[in-house]
């Protein structure tokens, strides 16, 4: 049966699913509204257009004209959805001719999130940037065309500083990290974030950890920490995290998780069954313990829009939670996680053990061997494997898929050993770093 299907926001989720839904049903009239003008981009290239490594902006961008045209999608751009009226299933939109109103049988929710960005007294916006959409990226761009800044301070150690760090220095510009953290990405434990700590500042990078940007000074050039330490940049990066665009749920009444997210059931169904909602504006599960999680990444985007899009077409493949897989490359180093680390565990109360393991990429008689290191975390008692962690120059890639696709089939540290892993010499050792770190894990559990 047709339908009349209205998307709200593009990138990774709202795309996605468009195309999702036209591929299994020609009929459905399809709306996607988005407040900016382009209907996807890779949000992860930017840093890496920034400096260089990929040459041409377009090749960031998806066609918004083609991807129309091949979905058979009514695309709306330069259009911002502001109110949901549940009760006659409507929406309204604003765009450039004023406020328009149209009816939906199925609405989906892909706002995204955006950039947290903190009012702070002698805030320059012609010197301070965020980046997280395109408008960013060309700002960020032009800022360094025009004015050719020597220096530069990073608010955040997450993924968008430690990404932007290397690409900037590349650049020839003097980078200074500001994290109000003890660490650099709390993604992993204290430990593993110490090697990326000295990696970066071997690197030239300046850290300073445990500061926090209070206020902006000298035409936001001169930058004024907690601590009483001032530090002097041409430009700042606020790379202090996102948060997802829930307001317009919040305003229709839709139930917000404890993660501040859209609380969705594992359909991507909202308290509304006819609203869903997918992406970085949502709190789903955990994949392990069931406890909620905010995990914006375009993984698990893409497959909860692979789930609601075939329930609505009478599918009911449930989503199965978030591990939460990420990585990232800073400078030389490859760093990957996958699951719970020891802060989250502790949180939770969870009884759990760890090893840490490290080892050659590859075999060292075989030109270019390079250390890499794995951290896992295991239930005490099963092995249950919780979490994993590993940091390399060449390997730590395929390591982390292997651990990943481990914690999916519930693997314990005993599977670990038995993991028949492909052996030559330019690729590893006939005992994979992988299986020698289940050896030592066995050898921990309890009895």
């Amino acid at each position: 049966m047709a339908q009349k299907i209205v998307i709200v926001g593009g990138v990774a989720g709202g795309a996605n699913i468009a195309s999702q839904l036209r591929r299994n049903d020609q009929n459905s009239d399809i709306t996607l509204f988005d407040k900016d003008e382009h209907i996807a981009f890779s949000t992860c290239g930017m840093p890496y257009y920034i400096g260089g490594e990929v040459e041409k902006r377009s090749h960031l961008l998806v066609n918004s004209e083609k991807f129309a045209d091949k979905f058979d999608i009514n695309l709306q751009t330069n259009a911002e959805v502001i109110k949901i009226d549940r009760e006659n299933k409507q929406v309204t939109y604003r765009d450039s001719s004023g406020e328009h109103k149209t009816p939906y049988d199925k609405l989906v929710l892909a706002p995204g999130a955006s950039a947290i960005k903190p009012d702070f007294d002698g805030y320059n916006e012609k010197r301070v940037f965020t980046l997280h959409t395109i408008p960013d990226m060309d700002a960020i761009q032009e800022f360094i065309q025009t004015h050719q800044p020597k220096t530069c301070a990073i608010i955040g150690a997450g993924f968008v500083g430690m990404e932007l760090v290397e690409n900037l220095q590349a650049l020839s510009i003097d980078c200074t990290i500001i994290d109000r953290s003890k660490q650099v990405m709390k993604l992993v434990d204290k430990d593993m974030a110490a090697m990326i700590e000295d990696h970066i500042t071997s690197k030239g990078t300046h850290l300073l950890l445990n500061e926090e940007l209070n206020s902006f000074s000298n035409n936001g050039s001169t930058l004024h920490l907690g601590s009483g330490k001032s530090v002097q940049a041409d430009m700042t990066i606020m790379a202090a995290g996102i948060r997802p665009n829930k307001k317009l749920a919040e305003d229709s009444g839709l139930k917000i998780g404890k993660t501040g997210a859209i609380k969705v059931n594992n359909f991507m169904q909202t308290n509304d069954p006819d609203i869903y909602a997918i992406g970085d504006v949502i709190e789903t599960n955990d994949f392990l313990t069931g406890t909620p999680r905010h995990v914006a990444l375009a993984g698990p985007a893409h497959r909860q829009a692979i789930i609601a899009a075939g329930h609505m077409q009478g599918n009911k493949i449930e989503y199965s939670g978030v591990q939460g897989s990420a990585i990232f490359k800073v400078f030389d180093l490859t760093v990957g996680s996958t699951g719970l680390n020891a802060a989250v565990l502790d949180h939770l109360d969870i009884e759990y053990k760890t090893v840490t393991h490290e080892a050659l990429s590859h075999a060292g008689y075989y030109p270019g061997a390079e250390k890499i290191c794995i951290k896992i975390l295991f239930d005490a008692k099963t092995g249950l494997l919780y979490g994993a962690q590993v940091i390399g120059r060449e390997g730590a890639d395929k390591r982390l898929a292997v651990l990943a696709t481990a914690m999916k089939g519930r693997m314990t540290v005993h599977t670990l050993t038995e993991l028949e892993l492909a052996y030559a010499p330019p690729y590893s050792s006939p005992k994979d770093p992988v299986n020698v770190i289940g050896y030592k894990a066995t050898s921990k559990l309890e009895s």
